[in-house]
């Protein structure tokens, strides 16, 4: 396991501070009040060795059944957009190359995160916006098992797109420049 850094601290802000706090993901607060929520720090920046620590934490997984989820954080290497969704693409086959097809899902966050046919300044993008690129690995039985428990859940994402416009851009920039570790008190 990759030791807790700066990268850590300031996913774990995000997810406090953004994703729980505005409730853009429903399911999060549980697995933050039980710990669940395992950060790790991919400081490779060769693709073959980025795999290859996405695949050891899908292991961690495998044998940690009390860890629920992890944000598998990429620092270097990846900044570019669309070398990012490269990476999230051979996760994606990897999960099916090593038999993960309906065991693990990912979703993605990227610092300049953009859904296909929106600006770039749009502040739907903010949904998804995050520190670092950051693949989040999700078991697929507890994401069935919390879709079933929550009213409508594809409206999530609708809901989500229409808070960030209501609160625009400035409002998300000036949240993910919070979730940054002050250099003298490291928080």
């Amino acid at each position: 396991m990759s030791e807790l850094n700066e990268y850590h601290i300031e996913t774990a802000n995000w997810v406090n501070k953004v994703i729980m706090k505005y409730n853009i993901c429903p399911f999060a607060r549980r697995e933050v009040e039980r710990n669940s929520i395992r950060y790790y720090c991919s400081e490779n920046t060769k693709v073959k060795q980025v795999m290859k620590d996405f695949l050891n934490e899908c292991q961690y997984l495998d044998e940690h059944p009390n860890v629920e989820t992890t944000l598998f954080i990429m620092p270097r290497g990846f900044e570019g957009f669309y070398s990012y969704l490269d990476i999230v693409d051979l996760a994606n086959d990897k999960l099916f190359e090593n038999e993960y097809e309906g065991v693990y899902q990912l979703a993605s966050f990227h610092p300049d995160y953009c859904f296909e046919g929106e600006p770039q300044d749009s502040a739907a993008n903010f949904t998804n916006r995050s520190p670092y690129p950051t693949i989040h690995i999700i078991r697929e039985s507890s994401m069935e098992a919390a879709l079933a428990e929550y009213d409508e859940p594809e409206t999530i994402p609708e809901r989500n797109i229409a808070f960030a416009e209501r609160k625009g851009a400035e409002f998300f920039t000036a949240l993910l420049k919070q979730c940054r570790v002050d250099p003298l008190n490291n928080k």
